[in-house]
Protein backbone atom coordinates (compact mmCIF):
# COMPACT_ATOMS: atom_id res chain seq x y z
CA UNK A 1 0.00 0.00 0.00
CA UNK A 2 1.71 3.22 -1.33
CA UNK A 3 1.44 6.61 1.04
CA UNK A 4 -0.51 4.95 3.50
CA UNK A 5 0.37 7.23 6.96
CA UNK A 6 -1.29 6.99 10.19
CA UNK A 7 -1.58 10.66 10.57
CA UNK A 8 -3.61 10.84 6.83
CA UNK A 9 -5.99 7.78 8.10
CA UNK A 10 -6.60 9.41 11.07
CA UNK A 11 -7.63 12.82 9.69
CA UNK A 12 -9.52 11.31 7.21
CA UNK A 13 -11.50 8.86 9.84
CA UNK A 14 -12.02 12.01 11.96
CA UNK A 15 -13.26 13.81 9.09
CA UNK A 16 -16.12 10.85 7.92
CA UNK A 17 -16.84 10.94 11.64
CA UNK A 18 -17.43 14.84 11.80
CA UNK A 19 -19.49 14.77 8.67
CA UNK A 20 -21.76 11.74 9.70
CA UNK A 21 -22.10 13.35 12.95
CA UNK A 22 -22.65 16.60 11.53
CA UNK A 23 -25.44 15.27 9.27
CA UNK A 24 -27.34 13.12 11.78
CA UNK A 25 -27.71 16.29 14.37
CA UNK A 26 -28.34 19.19 11.84
CA UNK A 27 -30.76 17.07 10.07
CA UNK A 28 -31.74 13.60 11.77
CA UNK A 29 -30.34 11.59 8.99
CA UNK A 30 -27.73 9.26 8.73
CA UNK A 31 -25.08 9.12 6.03
CA UNK A 32 -25.59 6.05 4.56
CA UNK A 33 -24.69 6.48 0.77
CA UNK A 34 -27.03 3.53 -0.12
CA UNK A 35 -30.07 5.01 1.64
CA UNK A 36 -29.21 8.59 0.14
CA UNK A 37 -28.73 7.49 -3.26
CA UNK A 38 -31.75 5.52 -2.90
CA UNK A 39 -34.03 8.23 -1.91
CA UNK A 40 -32.59 10.22 -5.17
CA UNK A 41 -33.99 7.72 -6.93
CA UNK A 42 -37.49 7.20 -5.58
CA UNK A 43 -37.73 10.97 -4.31
CA UNK A 44 -39.80 11.77 -1.22
CA UNK A 45 -41.40 15.55 -1.23
CA UNK A 46 -38.95 17.57 0.71
CA UNK A 47 -35.96 15.00 1.17
CA UNK A 48 -34.68 15.70 -2.46
CA UNK A 49 -32.65 19.00 -1.45
CA UNK A 50 -30.28 17.62 1.42
CA UNK A 51 -29.92 14.19 -0.56
CA UNK A 52 -28.51 16.43 -3.73
CA UNK A 53 -26.68 18.41 -1.72
CA UNK A 54 -24.75 15.38 0.25
CA UNK A 55 -24.20 14.06 -3.42
CA UNK A 56 -22.83 16.67 -4.90
CA UNK A 57 -20.50 17.79 -2.33
CA UNK A 58 -19.53 13.92 -2.89
CA UNK A 59 -18.69 14.05 -6.12
CA UNK A 60 -16.91 17.39 -6.12
CA UNK A 61 -14.82 16.72 -2.66
CA UNK A 62 -11.97 15.26 -5.20
CA UNK A 63 -11.88 17.69 -7.52
CA UNK A 64 -11.55 20.48 -4.92
CA UNK A 65 -8.85 18.37 -3.50
CA UNK A 66 -7.21 18.36 -6.53
CA UNK A 67 -7.70 21.99 -7.00
CA UNK A 68 -6.41 23.09 -4.16
CA UNK A 69 -3.03 20.91 -5.22
CA UNK A 70 -3.60 17.19 -3.52
CA UNK A 71 -2.81 14.28 -5.86
CA UNK A 72 -5.40 11.88 -6.79
CA UNK A 73 -4.78 8.52 -7.77
CA UNK A 74 -4.52 6.87 -10.89
CA UNK A 75 -8.02 5.51 -11.66
CA UNK A 76 -7.77 2.39 -13.87
CA UNK A 77 -9.44 -1.08 -14.32
CA UNK A 78 -8.48 -4.06 -16.15
CA UNK A 79 -12.31 -5.03 -16.14
CA UNK A 80 -14.09 -3.30 -19.33
CA UNK A 81 -16.47 -0.68 -18.50
CA UNK A 82 -19.60 -2.58 -18.92
CA UNK A 83 -18.47 -5.23 -16.37
CA UNK A 84 -17.90 -2.20 -13.68
CA UNK A 85 -21.44 -0.90 -14.33
CA UNK A 86 -22.99 -4.06 -14.23
CA UNK A 87 -20.75 -5.05 -10.80
CA UNK A 88 -22.01 -1.68 -9.50
CA UNK A 89 -25.05 -1.85 -10.35
CA UNK A 90 -25.15 -5.25 -8.44
CA UNK A 91 -23.49 -4.00 -5.75
CA UNK A 92 -26.14 -1.19 -5.30
CA UNK A 93 -28.85 -3.76 -5.14
CA UNK A 94 -27.39 -5.53 -2.52
CA UNK A 95 -26.70 -2.51 -0.22
CA UNK A 96 -30.65 -1.74 -0.73
CA UNK A 97 -31.50 -5.64 0.43
CA UNK A 98 -29.39 -5.80 3.50
CA UNK A 99 -30.64 -2.18 4.23
CA UNK A 100 -27.35 -0.67 3.69
CA UNK A 101 -23.76 -0.91 2.64
CA UNK A 102 -21.08 -2.07 5.40
CA UNK A 103 -19.10 1.09 5.89
CA UNK A 104 -22.37 2.94 6.74
CA UNK A 105 -23.13 0.30 8.93
CA UNK A 106 -20.01 0.47 10.68
CA UNK A 107 -19.72 4.40 10.57
CA UNK A 108 -22.97 5.03 11.90
CA UNK A 109 -24.94 2.01 13.02
CA UNK A 110 -22.13 0.95 15.12
CA UNK A 111 -22.05 4.51 17.01
CA UNK A 112 -25.74 4.82 16.97
CA UNK A 113 -25.22 0.70 18.63
CA UNK A 114 -28.34 -0.26 16.27
CA UNK A 115 -28.49 -4.25 16.55
CA UNK A 116 -28.72 -4.54 12.34
CA UNK A 117 -25.51 -2.72 11.74
CA UNK A 118 -23.35 -4.56 14.46
CA UNK A 119 -24.87 -7.69 12.67
CA UNK A 120 -23.87 -6.26 9.24
CA UNK A 121 -20.44 -4.83 10.39
CA UNK A 122 -19.43 -7.93 12.54
CA UNK A 123 -21.31 -10.40 9.69
CA UNK A 124 -18.97 -9.08 6.65
CA UNK A 125 -15.83 -8.23 9.21
CA UNK A 126 -15.76 -11.72 10.18
CA UNK A 127 -14.88 -12.79 6.46
CA UNK A 128 -11.74 -14.06 5.70
CA UNK A 129 -10.29 -13.03 2.66
CA UNK A 130 -8.69 -15.02 0.32
CA UNK A 131 -5.60 -13.30 -0.85
CA UNK A 132 -3.13 -16.27 -1.81
CA UNK A 133 -2.76 -16.22 -5.90
CA UNK A 134 -0.83 -19.22 -5.93
CA UNK A 135 -2.10 -23.00 -6.55
CA UNK A 136 -0.61 -23.52 -3.36
CA UNK A 137 -2.92 -23.55 -0.49
CA UNK A 138 -1.07 -25.57 2.13
CA UNK A 139 -0.72 -22.33 4.15
CA UNK A 140 -4.77 -22.15 5.08
CA UNK A 141 -4.36 -25.38 7.26
CA UNK A 142 -2.00 -23.53 9.04
CA UNK A 143 -4.14 -20.80 9.98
Amino acid sequence: MEGFTPFSAIVGGALIGLSASFLWIANGRIAGISGIVGGVLAPVRGEMAWRATFLVGLLAAPLLYRAAGGLLPDLTSPAPVAVVIAAGLLVGFGTRLGSGCTSGHGVCGIARLSPRSLAATGSSSSQRPRLCTSPDTSSDSEQ
